[in-house]
């Protein structure tokens, strides 16, 4: 397989999915010109994300939807021979209710290829959506993907998880705010920003595969989100980033050979000692 352009997006996406739908075929368009063959759209992509983690406005949540829908079925459209991933809350009727979960779906012009639900939940996400409970390597046009969403990425099992299912490229969305409670002066210097770039690279080096992380930008209700949309090479090195505003981080990599290449002397997944790594039931912690 020849390199691929792999593009990583840092953008503002708020309720409205009219309008979240035109910018996403004037971002896919851009990434086309620019010669991406894989595209990483944020978390919330369409229809956004909570405006408030602590307390949530059960009157001003996102809308549901589903990936049969006609929102998925016009960024299949736009996307044609592109591998698109992009974030929205997904709508799910069991039973005498209706489930709310934070989703990702991976299209192309083809159909839907991978699809992901959010199982680690920040404070307050628990009172809106429903928890995921796997992660799970596809394979597509651009090679094996997995998909991520930005709480996941703290917890390197996930990652792991995704690289033993045969993920060489893992693409991470995000809807990550800056810190609620200890602010800082600038984006930049915020503690949530510093972990979310140390996640980005510890998930890529650990794991030796090629990491997309994309991010919203701007400000919903009271969250601040950081941007920094980035593509990582297997061995942590970030190829290309944005900065906090919106921005398209390009990076040509041949995912093949670099993640051959990382893992031709230390080999980490080779090199695991799952035995080892067995706590037993008086050391873990109540």
């Amino acid at each position: 397989m020849p390199a691929l352009r792999i593009g990583a997006v840092a953008g503002h996406f708020g309720r409205d999915v009219g309008r979240a739908l035109d910018k996403v075929e004037g971002v896919v368009g851009a990434a086309r010109q620019a010669g991406v063959g894989l595209l990483v759209l944020p978390d919330a992509t369409l229809g956004g994300y909570l405006s408030d983690l602590r307390r949530p406005d059960p009157d001003s949540l996102p809308p549901g939807l589903s990936e049969d829908g006609p929102e998925v079925a016009r960024v299949r459209a736009a996307a044609r021979d592109m591998v698109v991933c992009l974030g929205y809350a997904e709508e799910v009727p069991v039973g005498d209710r209706t489930l709310l979960y934070n989703a990702a779906v991976c299209v192309h012009g083809d159909g839907v290829l991978g699809r992901h639900r959010k199982v680690h939940q920040p404070a307050g996400e628990a009172l809106v959506y429903a928890a995921g409970d796997t992660f799970r390597a596809f394979d597509t046009p651009v090679g094996r993907l997995g998909m991520l969403i930005d709480y996941d990425k703290t917890f390197p099992e996930t990652a792991r998880t995704l690289a033993l299912g045969g993920a060489e490229t893992v693409a991470c969305l995000s809807a990550w705010p800056a810190s609620v409670t200890d602010r800082a002066s600038r984006l930049p210097r915020d503690r949530q920003a510093r972990l979310f770039d140390l996640y980005d690279q510890a998930r890529a080096a650990e794991n030796q595969v090629v990491w997309a992380s994309s991010n919203q930008t701007g400000v919903t209700g009271g969250l601040r989100f950081l941007g920094q949309a980035k593509v990582v090479g297997p061995g942590g090195d970030v190829l290309a980033r944005t900065g906090a505003k919106g921005g398209l981080a390009v990076a040509e990599v041949d995912v093949a050979a670099e993640v051959a290449r990382a893992r031709r002397v230390l080999h980490h997944l080779d090199e695991l000692v799952p035995a080892a790594y067995r706590a037993s039931a008086a050391e873990v912690r109540p």
